[in-house]
């Protein structure tokens, strides 16, 4: 049976497709998408650092000055509880420097939050 079939054999009707507004947050309608796909994105950083240097969750625990099921609860992006400075301090203690540039918006109405 192909993919796209039933079980009875007649295709299945698409459903519609909606485009992405490019923040999964904003799109399900979330309070403040902007700091929480800011936040999605450091710790996907500190994850990507902590998978790089092949640190345990113990030992990125003690690395980060936490226990080891906040680390397990951040690399699940279970995202509360941690400020996005608290995640700057993460990555200050990984050894990376955070630096926040704030310029002009292209257009004053849809200024923006990025991690770069």
């Amino acid at each position: 049976m192909r993919r796209d079939e039933g079980k009875r054999g007649d295709v299945k009707t698409k459903e519609p497709i909606e485009a992405s507004s490019g923040n999964v947050f904003a799109d399900l309608g979330l309070k403040n998408p902007e700091e929480l796909l800011a936040k999605a994105e450091l710790v996907q950083r500190i994850s990507d650092i902590i998978a790089e240097r092949k640190l345990t969750q113990g030992r990125a625990a003690k690395l980060l000055g936490i226990d080891q099921p906040k680390v397990s609860a951040l690399q699940r992006g279970r995202l509360d509880g941690f400020s996005l400075d608290r995640l700057f301090r993460f990555l200050n203690a990984l050894g990376r420097d955070v630096e926040i540039s704030i310029r002009p918006a292209r257009d004053a109405e849809d200024a923006e939050t990025r991690v770069v």
